[in-house]
């Protein structure tokens, strides 16, 4: 059996395991959690500490000088500033998607940092309210933040690429909210940050630019003290007033788990554990709280800070820095107490081979049939281990199962030490970065290797993008750089050679890009020497379009391949031309003329029919046209009898006439698209009728099959046969869009009298699905008899827990393997697994 000390080690929650290993022994020295505010980077990135000025704290020997200080997850000191600014107290800091460090203070102002506590100019305002009236908190989230006032008034900046500080809807409250949580924007309906604010009220406020609403009011008995939204924007989970955790959809309409805590005292951390846990932090305790089954509690003797991750939560305390996740499945199957899974046994026969043991074959011999599954999950589970040796024990026993699995894709074993390598050489202290697979391959490799360069790991950073096989422009491109900033006093010449031989380790990298780094750092003799060893020609076009001559370097940014210096002349062009001349130009080059349609497609549609109706080319306008259709049906005022209807099918009547009129050069026949078209501003008729008689905004966009589907659950029989005969829809489909439809509305009545009507031309196995599929088993069982073939009537038998008429519908089809799956599916009940093994002994099948 597998190691059991690894399972001993994992805590279950109702029916799932999680484990806690300790990634790091943070390194750092005289670092306090409870004294200092504390701003951790997921991914494993970067920690910034700086003492809490809203705290009293006895000073220790330290200097009354605050100052920011940045680690790395496992505790090594990456930079450090005094902190000086203006502005009243530190509200809030976080780290955004590109490890950009953002600090909040009171008046409003947002300082940026580096990683390495290098000041980002200019700093950034919230705006003249908040200057005024002070800001007292904040919630940040991937790269914006949202603020309120004294006043209660919200102020939100959603990208601080973008800094546009907007306020947002007056929430119309008087005293300051219990607790304040973010949607993301690409998460909300209107594309814009949800501000959920928890009141004294038994409702939540939903504040967006445009408008407040009241949320929860049907659902929650209470006031929230605190909420987090999940990662995917879907779920909420809170705190109430009494004790309770609440977890409902980010509408507040619906509460899918609700269990009652040990404290009604609300806790000081509430975060997600990936998307399958909720947990909550007091003073000495962490519990794990999950949609069924009691709580797991972990007790701490010294603060500790939550770091939500994609599947888990990194725990960082004043001396460690823990990983809580779900043990996954693999690793289940594997180190689980008593697990006989292929996997474990393999991992088992493993052990048993490096003793001499024979009893390694005879666990091979058992799970001959699915091996290649054993090996799969043995690399699977190497993946998800921080432990080096267990990582090489599974690896090893993968690749022992491997010898003996003839069907197995052999790469796979590669293609996880690749990824295991790079892993542990970035999860290494002095790199910091305790990345697991899964948030590695969320990460992606381009962007873990920006970071490390970042981070001034350039070495490590060449050798990783070498070892993937990456492009290694970036890392040197950058180290070039860097070297060239902290050199200002190596002469040009011996620099120009230190950079040279770096330079020359990746072909095609741009010399000019780095001469005009050195000429911006002050070091213009050696730019001038970088720009020498520059090989492309294709520099000459922007000197070209300063004199006038627009041809000369169109044709020359044609010839170097290179499609940005393309556009770079033909915005030069388009500017300065008129249309007609413009058109003229770009027609007889190729390369020039599809750049320009590529482009015009994505932001200039009328300007690019212009230049199809120039052309003659009217089938490509009816697709500018219908594609046009469909982004104004995106808009959400498109819907219950919108005015905006009507232009989009007039829209689409127009392409239909286009594509009567068009003529292709190559004699296409577009006599599809003509029909698709035409049935196309049909069926939104249709749809839009029907939102309009149901007063649900349901129907539109959506295809025939869903329409029909929709119509049958609404209870609209007469319309779903109206759109079954203007599409020609076949009977089979019909019968399986009604069943299903049927069954869903849970009308068991109509779906019966829908089964008399005639022999289904689909069989009764569809009614049979669809009834088990809804847990009616007593209603399954009016069709089942009806089914012809005997295996499907002893599958369907087996599925509702019927053995006996299993076994009799069983012994018409002599089938040895359906009576072996029907004995799984009773094994747990011995008295029906008897009865197979009975049948199939007088039967004479195996």
């Amino acid at each position: 059996m597998a190691n059991v000390s690894v399972a001993a080690e994992w805590q279950l929650l109702y029916n799932r395991y999680y484990r806690k290993p300790e990634v790091y022994h943070m390194s750092w020295k005289h670092v306090e959690l409870s004294r200092n505010k504390v701003a951790c980077a997921p991914f494993g990135g970067p920690i910034a500490v700086i003492r809490d000025d809203s705290k009293i704290v006895q000073l220790r020997g330290e200097s009354a000088q605050r100052k920011l200080r940045i680690f790395n997850s496992s505790g090594l000191l990456l930079g450090e500033t005094i902190w000086k600014h203006p502005g009243g107290r530190l509200i809030g800091m976080a780290w955004t998607d590109d490890q950009t460090l953002v600090c909040l203070v009171q008046d409003g102002t947002v300082f940026r940092y580096t990683i390495h506590a290098e000041i980002i100019e200019p700093n950034i305002s919230m705006g003249k309210e908040c200057f005024e009236r002070n800001v007292v908190d904040c919630v940040f989230w991937g790269n914006g933040v949202v603020c309120i006032t004294e006043s209660n008034q919200l102020f939100c900046i959603s990208d601080f690429q973008n800094p546009n500080p907007v306020q947002l809807a007056d929430p119309g409250i008087e005293d300051p909210p219990h607790c304040m949580a973010v949607i993301e924007p690409q998460y909300t309906m209107s594309g814009n940050a949800e501000v959920l604010l928890g009141i004294s009220e038994p409702w939540v406020l939903a504040v967006e630019e445009d408008g407040v609403q009241q949320l929860g009011v049907d659902v929650l008995r209470g006031p929230l003290q605190k909420m987090a939204v999940s990662r995917d924007g879907q779920w909420l989970a809170s705190f109430t007033h009494d004790g309770r955790l609440l977890v409902m959809t980010s509408n507040l309409n619906d509460i899918l788990i609700e269990q009652e805590c040990e404290s009604a005292l609300p806790p000081e951390q509430l975060a997600w554990c990936g998307m399958d846990t909720v947990l909550l932090y007091w003073d000495d305790i962490l519990l794990m709280m999950g949609p069924r089954g009691d709580p797991v509690r972990y007790f701490y003797d010294e603060p500790i800070i939550l770091i939500p991750e994609c599947d888990g939560v990194r725990i960082l305390s004043n001396s460690s820095m823990e990983f809580l996740q779900r043990v996954p499945d693999s690793t289940e199957s594997i180190f689980k107490i008593g697990s006989t899974s292929p996997a474990a046994l393999l991992y088992d026969a493993l052990d048993h081979f490096d003793r001499r043991s024979a009893k390694a074959d005879e666990n091979l011999r058992l799970i001959r049939p699915s091996l290649s599954e054993a090996v799969e999950a043995c690399i699977d589970a190497a993946g998800h281990e921080f432990d080096l040796l267990r990582q090489q024990t599974l690896l090893r026993a993968a690749s022992y199962g491997q010898a003996f699995c003839s069907n197995f894709q052999r790469d796979h074993i590669h293609e996880m030490c690749k990824t295991l390598r790079v892993l542990n050489a970035v999860r290494h202290p002095d790199v910091g970065m305790p990345l697991s697979i899964q948030q590695y391959k969320l990460l992606t490799p381009s962007v873990l290797i920006g970071r490390l360069i970042n981070s001034y790991k350039h070495l490590l950073a060449l050798r990783i993008s070498e070892y993937l096989g990456m492009n290694q422009e970036m890392v040197i491109m950058h180290w070039t750089c860097s070297k060239i900033t902290a050199s200002l006093a190596i002469p040009d010449a011996t620099l120009l050679e230190i950079l040279l031989d770096k330079l020359k380790l990746c072909k095609g990298i741009s010399y000019a890009a780095v001469a005009a780094h050195a000429d911006k750092n002050g070091r213009r003799k050696l730019a001038a020497m970088l720009v020498e060893h520059e090989p492309r020609s294709s520099k000459q076009v922007p000197l070209l379009l300063s004199i006038g001559e627009e041809d000369t370097a169109l044709m020359k940014a044609i010839e170097s391949g290179d499609t940005d210096l393309v556009y770079l002349v033909l915005f030069h062009i388009w500017q300065k031309r008129e249309p007609l001349d413009f058109f003229r130009m770009i027609q007889a080059r190729t390369l020039a003329r599809d750049l320009f349609v590529i482009y015009a497609r994505c932001y200039k549609h009328e300007f690019l029919k212009d230049f199809f109706l120039s052309n003659g080319q009217l089938h490509e306008v009816a697709f500018l046209m219908w594609k046009e259709s469909w982004e104004l049906g995106k808009n959400p005022m498109a819907s219950r009898g919108s005015p905006l209807h009507g232009p989009r099918i007039k829209l689409i009547e127009k392409t239909k006439n286009l594509f009567e009129k068009a003529k292709d050069p190559k004699d296409k026949d577009f006599t599809f698209e003509l029909k698709a078209a035409d049935e196309h501003a049909k069926l939104l008729r249709m749809q839009h009728d029907l939102e309009v008689s149901t007063k649900q905004a349901i129907f539109v966009d959506s295809s025939i099959s869903d329409t029909i589907r929709t119509c049958i659950v609404l209870g609209n029989h007469r319309a779903a046969m109206k759109v079954k005969t203007e599409f020609k829809v076949s009977e089979k489909r019909w019968y399986w869009l009604k069943v299903f439809a049927l069954a869903t509305v849970r009308d068991w009545d109509a779906l019966e009298k829908f089964s008399k009507e005639k022999r289904p031309p689909i069989g009764y196995r569809p009614f049979v699905e669809a009834c088990i599929e809804a847990d009616e088993r007593g209603e399954a069982l009016k069709y089942i008899p009806k089914l012809t073939d005997p295996r499907e009537r002893a599958e369907s038998y087996g599925r509702i827990g019927m053995a006996k008429e299993a076994a009799d519908a069983a012994s018409q089809a002599k089938d040895g393997e359906l009576l072996g799956r029907l004995k799984l599916t009773f094994s747990q009940n011995p008295a029906a697994s008897s009865i197979f093994d009975t049948l199939r002994d007088r039967l004479g099948v195996s």
